[in-house]
C-alpha cells in the first residue's frame, strides 16, 4: 500500500511536470493556416452583433478605419460567425484616455468560444455583465477592477465562472493610449493569451470548449479596436 502510494504520488507530479513544460514552451509547434476572417473595420458592423443599452450614453460605430466603442455600461460586439477548431485570433486595441466623458482606464476584455446551453441563439442579451454568467465560453478580462488585476476564467454554462490567473503586477495591467497587440492561441485544449508578444495567460484545458463565438467585451469606457485576423492552426 505505501509503494502503491508512492507511486500515485510520482505519476501526479511527473503528470503535472509534464503538463507545465507544455504550458511553459513558447512554441508549441503549431503554425498559421488559412485566413478564417478579417476585419481592418473601414466599412460597416453587418458582421457583428452589438449588445449594450442603446438608452445609455453608448456609442458603437466605425470611425476613421477603427472599431470604436465608447460607453457608460456594459457591451459585447459578438463576430457572427461560429469559430471552431484550433485557431489564433489577433488583433489591435487601445483604452483611450483623452478626457471623455467614458474614459476610464479600465476593462479591455474578451469572450470566445462562447456558447448559449439553453438557446440555440446567443445574442439575446443587453451587456449587463450578469447576463453572461450562464453561458460556456473563455474570458479574460486586462485591467479590470478600475485597472487593479487581469484575469482568466473558464465560464462553465451553469452559473459558475471558475477562475484560473488572476494578475495583479503593473506590468499585466493597463497603460493608457498605449495600443496593444493582442493574441489568443486555442491549440489542441491550451489556451494561451498574449499581449505584445508577452505570454499573460496560459491554461491546459482537459474539457476544451472546442467552438463558439468571438466577442470584444467593456464595460464604462472608450476603446479604439483595428486589425483583426482570425486564422486556423496546424
Amino acid at each position: 500500500m505505501f509503494k502503491q502510494l508512492i507511486l500515485t504520488t510520482l505519476l501526479c507530479i511527473i503528470s503535472y511536470t509534464l503538463n507545465a513544460q507544455v504550458l511553459n514552451k513558447k512554441s508549441l509547434g503549431y503554425q498559421k493556416g488559412d485566413l478564417l476572417f478579417e476585419d481592418d473595420f473601414d466599412k460597416n458592423l453587418s458582421n457583428w452583433k452589438v449588445e449594450t443599452d442603446t438608452l445609455r450614453n453608448t456609442k458603437i460605430e466605425i470611425v476613421d478605419g477603427k472599431l470604436i466603442v465608447d460607453v457608460d455600461c456594459g457591451a459585447t460586439i459578438w463576430l457572427n460567425k461560429k469559430l471552431s477548431g484550433n485557431i489564433l485570433i489577433e488583433y489591435k486595441r487601445r483604452v483611450v484616455m483623452k478626457g471623455g466623458k467614458n474614459d476610464r482606464l479600465s476593462d479591455l476584455n474578451q469572450f470566445w468560444m462562447a456558447n448559449d446551453p439553453e438557446n440555440s441563439t446567443l445574442f439575446t442579451r443587453n451587456g449587463t455583465f450578469s447576463q453572461y454568467d450562464n453561458l460556456e465560453l473563455y474570458y479574460f478580462g486586462i485591467g479590470g477592477n478600475r485597472n487593479t488585476t487581469s484575469r482568466f476564467r473558464k465560464y462553465l454554462g451553469n452559473g459558475e465562472r471558475n477562475l484560473f490567473e488572476d494578475l495583479r503586477e503593473n506590468e499585466f495591467l493597463l497603460k493608457p493610449n498605449k495600443t496593444y497587440y493582442i493574441q489568443t492561441v486555442v491549440y489542441n485544449g491550451i489556451i494561451k493569451v498574449f499581449v505584445d508578444n508577452k505570454e499573460y495567460f496560459s491554461f491546459l484545458d482537459e474539457n476544451p470548449l472546442k467552438n463558439g463565438y468571438f466577442g470584444f467585451r467593456t464595460t464604462e469606457s472608450r476603446h479604439e479596436i483595428d486589425n483583426l485576423k482570425i486564422y486556423s492552426l496546424k
